[in-house]
Parts: C-alpha cells; sequence; structure tokens
C-alpha cells in the first residue's frame, strides 16, 4: 500500500495531482526553492512539509515546479517516488557539491553525466552493477543552457554519492572512527570522479529504472584538494542553468511531438 495523506495527497511531499508540473528542480536546501522561484514569470508556494518545500510556476512560459529533498539519498528516493506518481517526469537536481580535483574552483558549476553509487539507498531497488547515468537530453539542456547563458565555467563528470557527509566522504569526525573506505579519496581522484554530492546516483538510478529523465547542476562550495570553502558561490548561476535548461527541454519535446520522434538527435535541432 502507497501511504497518502487523507485529501489523497503524497504522505511526504503533500503534492497531489496537478500541483508540480512535469518538470521538476530539485534543490537539496528548502530555502533555495524561493531563490528559483525568484526568476520565474510567476510563482506559488503548493506544500511546506518537514524538509519538502514546493512551488510551481512559470519560467519563459514554460510551467515549472521546484520541490526541496532535504540532504541524502534516502529524502531523494521518497521525492522522485512521489513525485512521479503526480505526474512529474523530468529533475534536474539543483545542488552543491566539493570538488576532489585540484583544477576545479569554487563557484565552478557540476554537471553530472554518472554517479558513483555510494548511496546504499539505490541498493534497495537494483543490484549495485546497475549505472547511475543522466538522461542525455537532460545533460545536453544543462549544457546548452550554460552556453547560452555565458556560464562557461562548468564541468561535465562522474560525480560520487554517498550516503554520508562526514566519514562516507573521508572527513574527519567527532570522534576518530575506523572510517569504512579510508583510502576512498585518492582512488576516485585516481578514477577521475570530480566531486562529492549526497542525492545524485539515487535521482539517476530510480529515474532511470521507471523512465524518467534527470540530470543534475550543482554549485562548488568546496575543493578538498586546495582546502578552500566558499558558501554560496555559484549557487545563482546553477539556479540560472537549471530553470533555463528546463525552457530548453519544453522546447525540444514540443518539436519531438511536432515530428513524432521519441528521441532528440542533432539533424532534429537543425544541426546537420
Amino acid at each position: 500500500m502507497h501511504p497518502t495523506i487523507s485529501d489523497g495527497k503524497q504522505y511526504h511531499i503533500a503534492c497531489g495531482k496537478g500541483d508540480l508540473a512535469g518538470y521538476l528542480l530539485v534543490p537539496g536546501d528548502p530555502d533555495r526553492i524561493p531563490k528559483i522561484a525568484g526568476f520565474w514569470d510567476s510563482a506559488k508556494e503548493v506544500s511546506c512539509h518537514r524538509e519538502f518545500r514546493s512551488f510551481s510556476g512559470e519560467y519563459k512560459g514554460v510551467p515549472i515546479s521546484a520541490l526541496s529533498s532535504g540532504i541524502g539519498p534516502a529524502c531523494m528516493a521518497i521525492v522522485v517516488n512521489e513525485a512521479s506518481r503526480v505526474g512529474v517526469h523530468t529533475f534536474i537536481r539543483v545542488g552543491s557539491t566539493g570538488a576532489i580535483q585540484k583544477d576545479i574552483n569554487c563557484g565552478d558549476l557540476m554537471i553530472s553525466s554518472s554517479a558513483v553509487r555510494l548511496d546504499y539507498t539505490s541498493n534497495c531497488y537494483i543490484m549495485p552493477e546497475y549505472p547511475a547515468v543522466a538522461n542525455y537530453e537532460v545533460l545536453l539542456a544543462l549544457i546548452e543552457a550554460a552556453e547560452g547563458l555565458g556560464i562557461g565555467n562548468y564541468h561535465v563528470g562522474i560525480a560520487a554519492t554517498t550516503a554520508d557527509f562526514y566519514a562516507g566522504q573521508n572527513r574527519s569526525t567527532y570522534k576518530k572512527t575506523e572510517p569504512q573506505l579510508e583510502n576512498l579519496l585518492p582512488i576516485l581522484q585516481k578514477a577521475n570522479v570530480l566531486n562529492f554530492e549526497m542525492e545524485t546516483a539515487t535521482l539517476f538510478t530510480l529515474a532511470s529504472l521507471y523512465g524518467l529523465r534527470a540530470s543534475s547542476v550543482c554549485a562548488v562550495y568546496a575543493n578538498r584538494c586546495t582546502n578552500e570553502f566558499q558558501s554560496g558561490a555559484g549557487e545563482e548561476n546553477a539556479i540560472k542553468v537549471a530553470n533555463e535548461a528546463i525552457r530548453i527541454l519544453y522546447e525540444w519535446d514540443a518539436r519531438k511531438r511536432k515530428k513524432k520522434k521519441r528521441w532528440l538527435f542533432p539533424s532534429l535541432l537543425g544541426m546537420r
């Protein structure tokens, strides 16, 4: 049995059919929701329950929604399961992250093409060998949005999603513990993984399993190689790129429908 609130709204996110657009931005922080909606033509708050705060409105004439997930993979799994039940088909995570490669600066953007599944939550849904990958259309829309907005300081590549912010990312803990993966950071660096964060792999895995679309854009707040930390650095650019990517996807989806095509391909966009 799937739990719902008495009026038919989803148990955690407190949203029902029609409350959310098909295109959804998902920050972790509930306070980022009004920041995202501040760039829209119109916006209204839909719900605010626990860490799950949602707004819906229009951006450049396109229906759009934003719903916070809170921190961690288990909360992201709740968002994907419940938001998809009320009609969401496209998800873009709008988050913050820590870089683990020295050439990435605070304030840069990280657009994730895939993610290492250290979240453990996704293991509840499918074997660990199943890949956590972005939908190529959403990934391309984020890159197109960054380029169109003149935001050049972005990186595209593999993220590592962990279940824990401290020991799970090889940070020091309150009292000395023996981390399960003591050499995780250098292993991932050698494997050309770009950043640590806590939700993307769960989002990608569930979206693929459910036949939905997802990608992720995060602002780099820290660099583990240089020990730099700038809270909020790049947040506005990440928001702008995510909003614009939704507009682009909406137009691409309309073109696919007009041409009766299931998949996006370069010549459909006039790129020959």
